[in-house]
């Protein structure tokens, strides 16, 4: 194994650690805050969507090669 090898796995696996536990202090944030459940559903979309473009960013990758 390569290390651009290495360096491309292990920058998946991290980030994708990174989104789960993203997701807890989302949702830990929401619950201390009280913030109900439309609260909730901002937190989660507008925090949301940094997933969402790194996704998005990882599969035009590999539609353009």
């Amino acid at each position: 194994m390569t290390e651009a090898e290495f360096a491309e796995l292990s920058l998946k696996i991290l980030v994708g650690g990174l989104i789960i536990f993203m997701g807890f202090i989302m949702w830990d944030l929401a619950k201390k805050s009280g913030a109900g459940k439309f609260g909730t559903f901002i937190i989660f979309l507008v925090l949301g969507l940094c997933v969402a473009a790194f996704l998005i960013k990882e599969v035009l990758i590999m539609v353009l090669e």
